[in-house]
């Protein structure tokens, strides 16, 4: 695939918080990661709702993403994403449509359905109201709150005309769902639950509606997720690769700690080894070289539009220049 036809590299954060290191490291972290990433080229950064976890600092996304357009001039900076039903639709368009306009065609919201959490701290977020489902209700909402409100009674004025495209997030077929019959851009959560991929992605493109009063984009576009982590060699990829295999692992034991340094061997049930790798399927790791390669079959594969990637290491630094090694082979 010649350069001149990759497509668009974006980058995800979940801010993580490195065992012997604290929230505060993570933070400031985060803003130097966001630097880097403009400079290495990046389309945009997106930041992840997550609550209740010792791992990432990433659950006052909209005050990151503020915090990132502050610090950078041309990056663009959003959600990936505000998971909707913590949130009543008015604040999210008030503290958004706040953001676009300090930062003018900058900032992007993508909108999950889940939690970001387990349901005891869900539960709480949404002060013990566990209702049914309004995800496509709210985001129909968000869409006449960032229009003209010539509907609304209740009115976020600091949202009205806003420039903040909006995005489904997704990771079966009932996000791509959702996006399909709202015209909206559509991204896949492939960097940890990869199992429905395909099927999301083709349910989109077949139904996708492009005369629905909510669409934003003519036709469908998809950006796909992976997890990357590139070094200058491919066994010290591998080597530093293994803090996030074991991220995984801490998931699947219940045991969501800071993440641990790499390791030369991960040890692994069988039923542990089958789940972190069903978790990291979508993922490239090695040399930039090998990781472009492989970048290069997934969006062959999935036709994808975009890619955003994922990356963990122990030592912030290993992966602030991942990112860049990769955004320079790219």
């Amino acid at each position: 695939m010649p350069a001149t036809t990759r497509v668009p590299l974006s980058a995800l954060d979940l801010v993580p918080v490195s065992e012997g290191r604290g929230v505060a490291d993570a933070l400031h972290e985060a803003v130097a990661l966001a630097q880097r990433l403009e400079t290495s080229g990046y389309r945009r950064l997106w930041y992840a709702e997550h609550h209740n976890t010792e791992a990432f600092a990433s659950s006052a996304t909209a005050v990151l993403i503020g915090q990132a357009l502050a610090a950078t001039r041309t990056l663009r900076v959003g959600s990936g994403g505000i998971m909707l039903p913590n949130h009543v639709p008015l604040t999210v368009a008030e503290s958004f449509g706040t953001l676009a306009h300090m930062h003018p065609g900058r900032v992007e919201l993508g909108l999950g359905r889940a939690p970001g959490t387990d349901m005891r701290t869900a539960l709480e977020l949404r002060r013990g109201q566990a209702g049914h489902d309004t995800f496509e209700s709210d985001v129909r909402r968000l869409v006449r709150l960032f229009g003209g409100q010539e509907q609304e009674h209740v009115k976020a004025v600091v949202a009205r005309g806003a420039d903040v495209p909006l995005w489904i997030l997704g990771s079966s077929t009932g996000g791509a769902e959702v996006a399909a019959r709202l015209g909206l851009p559509y991204a896949f959560a492939s960097h940890f639950a990869p199992a429905m991929i395909m099927d999301a992605i083709a349910l989109y493109r077949q139904r996708f509606d492009a005369g629905a009063p909510t669409a934003t984009v003519e036709r469908p576009h998809v950006m796909v997720a992976a997890n990357v982590l590139a070094a200058d060699t491919a066994e010290e990829a591998r080597r530093q690769f293994t803090t996030h295999q074991l991220l995984v692992r801490g998931i699947t034991r219940n045991d969501r700690r800071p993440l641990q340094p790499p390791a030369d061997r991960v040890e692994l049930s069988a039923a542990e080894a089958a789940m972190v790798e069903q978790h990291l399927a979508v993922s490239a790791v090695g040399t930039p070289d090998q990781v472009v390669a492989d970048l290069e079959q997934i969006v062959e594969i999935t036709r994808a539009d975009e890619l955003m990637l994922n990356s963990y290491a122990h030592d912030p630094e290993v992966r602030a220049r991942s990112y860049e090694l990769v955004a320079h082979a790219w």
